[in-house]
């Protein structure tokens, strides 16, 4: 039987034995699946970008002038962290159909990249999004495993030095810090604005068709509120599955209003802001009641709701009261069960 050799393994062989050090990167590897944009882009905080061809077999292969370090790499739809350094020789594999579990690094240098994937199915394992709606406790105990297994992948990678592992660290403690601010948050909305409590309310609106819109123009019937804005990437990502769950439920008891929060202090004037608003709704023919609150974020109902982030989504049951003020976004399958259970 012929010994299996890997994709990396297959390169050496047509290697330079020299013994002189390079100044650039050698970078190749194979791609399963590749989506239509047949390349991947290498590229870094500091500016650094740059394009590598993907041939139709998915295979790829470059050398880069580099500065040492982390570089983010993406095929167009997902995201992924490689550690390059002149001198280098290393390859990836991946499918893009599972792309963090399929993602796989040789070469100099690669255990570097391979604990960042590693580290990060971690978190995506103890993170879901579930944990956000559980109790205090809940959530403490959640980070106290996930601290167990960080340590116990830091062991199996014990050959990397140890200022590596300063600066894994330092990320870690950042993604504590940050998980359990917006933890708080949410834990904030549900005490304040919890389930039955009596809604904040806005008046007059601007409302896209003519005219201006009240809250207490909706009296009788669910709301469904998204608050956002034309310049939020997260919001317009939300835009196609709000379409859908607004026709799907078009004939229902209930209402799909979007305000936004378009202001001078993204587009420079209230007037472009309220420019780019009118030319996105008419555009992107956007659904439901849309709303312009001519304020911005400075609007007591989005002040009132402790809006802090967008998208933001609100349930308001028909009699005036919160069913949920953090409620699931179109894209979530909570949304759909949610309504069931109310019987919209």
């Amino acid at each position: 039987m012929k010994p299996i050799v890997s994709l990396f393994s297959v390169f050496l062989l047509f290697v330079s034995c020299s013994q002189t050090p390079k100044d650039y990167v050698s970078l190749f590897g194979k791609i399963t699946n590749v989506n239509e944009h047949k390349k991947i882009t290498i590229s870094n905080r500091n500016g650094y970008k740059k394009d590598i061809k993907i041939n139709d077999d998915g295979t790829f292969r470059d050398t880069l002038q580099i500065k040492e370090g982390f570089y983010r790499f993406s095929d167009g739809n997902e995201v992924g962290n490689v550690y390059l350094k002149n001198n280098n020789t290393i390859s990836f594999t991946l499918d893009t159909k599972a792309f963090d579990e399929t993602l796989k690094f040789e070469g100099d240098d690669a255990d570097r990249s391979n604990f960042i994937i590693a580290n990060s199915l971690l978190q995506e394992n103890y993170l879901s999004e579930d944990l956000f709606e559980s109790t205090e406790i809940e959530f403490s105990k959640a980070f106290e495993k996930l601290e167990l297994a960080y340590d116990s992948l830091k062991n199996e990678y014990s050959h990397l030095d140890s200022t590596y592992f300063e600066n894994q660290d330092k990320d870690f403690e950042s993604l504590k810090k940050s998980y359990k601010n917006y933890f708080m948050g949410k834990l904030k909305i549900r005490k304040i604005l919890g389930k039955g409590t009596i809604s904040p309310v806005f008046s007059n609106y601007e409302n896209h068709k003519g005219g201006t819109t009240s809250l207490s123009d909706f009296k009788g019937k669910y709301v469904y509120i998204d608050i956002w804005a034309t310049w939020c990437g997260p919001c317009k990502v939300e835009i196609p599955f709000l379409k859908k769950i607004e026709s799907r439920y078009h004939d229902s008891n209930i209402e799909f209003v979007s305000i936004s929060v378009d202001d001078a202090r993204r587009s420079g004037t209230m007037e472009k802001a309220h420019k780019a608003w009118k030319t996105m709704v008419t555009k992107k023919e956007l659904s439901g009641v849309q709303l312009f609150t001519g304020s911005g974020w400075e609007t007591d109902f989005v002040q009132n709701f402790k809006v802090s982030g967008i998208p933001r989504f609100i349930l308001i049951a028909p009699d005036g009261t919160i069913v949920n003020a953090d409620a699931p976004r179109p894209s979530s399958e909570k949304l759909i069960i949610l309504f069931e259970e109310l019987g919209i």
